[in-house]
């Protein structure tokens, strides 16, 4: 069975900078973020397929995040730049070990193995 282990949050100013970083054990096919607020229903941010260079992002993080893997460490980062305060939330990484043809990268369904979260606080 998958292990995920995220590390790397913390608390930031607005326009400062954060790495997340997700040491994944067993076979992956594909590989995304997430975050969640309180209140809200947790939502895509970045994905990639393992054995692919093709990223994705939704909208509101293009530009800022960068999704990144590491197969030698066997870890997914998540690299990210000039915050802002809506960027606070509770940051999952996700993977799915199998192929999910035609499921969306952002699809909560897609991704078996879920990591415990870790917290981004970024203040104005």
């Amino acid at each position: 069975e998958e292990q995920l282990r995220e590390s790397g949050g913390g608390s930031v100013q607005a326009g400062g900078s954060l790495t997340l970083s997700c040491v994944v054990s067993g076979v992956t096919h594909s590989m995304g973020w997430f975050r969640q607020t309180p209140g809200k229903e947790r939502e895509a941010v970045a994905a990639m397929f393992t054995n692919g260079t093709t990223t994705y992002y939704v909208d509101s993080v293009k530009g800022r995040f960068t999704i990144s893997q590491d197969g030698s460490k066997n870890t997914l980062y998540l690299r990210m730049n000039s915050l802002k305060p809506e960027d606070t939330a509770l940051y999952y990484c996700a993977v799915a070990s199998e192929p999910r043809i035609g499921m969306s990268m952002f699809a909560e369904q897609r991704y078996k193995y879920w990591g415990q979260g870790t917290q981004v606080t970024v203040s104005s």
